[in-house]
């Protein structure tokens, strides 16, 4: 599974991409803002950062201005990801720009109805959010399940990116059910190497090569 990291922080994404564990960035307007930067200066200094897709939303709802903005977002570099939201319009631009040879993640998708429509569409990325759909009284992993088969069952190419990840069981039920990339916040990236367990065997071995009174260096 690829992971892509949800931010706009460049010194998250530089840390994680020095690991060789970042595969990829999405961002949104919310991340921006978070940011406190301007949205194409911000947005061109990720994608320097890492080789793979980095998802940049429009903000219009109509297709012919979502046209407009994507062509600028193009511009940036050649591993942008054009993010459009899951309406017609939005399905209108993504086939557009798929045709055009433009990636495209399709964004704020709740059912596996919209995934369907999302990979007709041509999508490269098609988003569910499995937090907020369990804020909601949802089962998020039973919405990336549903797209998975129904994926495998016409052989679709659209790449299912589980969004809205919370925490890291989101991330090892997302792979277990077989999703192609998952993007979390860098916080949520870093836990996946967390075990009381691991820690307890790296205490317990410090402690045994402090009594050896030896060096490595």
């Amino acid at each position: 599974m690829k992971f892509f990291a949800d931010t706009a922080d460049v010194n998250d994404i530089a840390e994680l991409a020095a690991t060789g564990l970042l595969d990829g960035v999405t961002t949104n307007p919310s991340l921006i803002h978070k940011s406190g930067r301007k949205f194409l200066e911000v947005v061109k200094e990720i994608c320097g950062l890492v080789d793979g897709p980095v998802s940049a939303e429009v903000v219009a709802l109509d297709h012919a201005t979502m046209m407009k903005e994507a062509a600028v977002l193009r511009a940036i570099a050649d591993n942008i990801a054009i993010k459009v939201p899951l309406t017609i319009d939005g399905l209108k631009t993504c086939k557009a720009l798929t045709d055009d040879g433009a990636m495209v993640n399709v964004t704020l998708c709740f059912s596996a109805n919209q995934a369907l429509l999302a990979a007709k569409a041509g999508a490269t990325f098609i988003s569910p959010f499995v937090g907020r759909h369990d804020d909601n009284g949802f089962d998020g992993m039973q919405l990336i399940s549903d797209i998975r088969l129904i994926y495998d069952n016409y052989g679709f190419d659209t790449e299912i990116l589980v969004a809205s990840v919370r925490h890291p069981i989101h991330v090892l039920e997302a792979a277990r059910i077989g999703a192609d990339v998952m993007t979390a916040p860098p916080a949520v990236i870093r836990q996946l190497s967390k075990h009381v367990l691991t820690d307890k065997g790296i205490e317990g071995f410090l402690a045994d090569w402090a009594k050896t009174g030896q060096s490595i260096l």
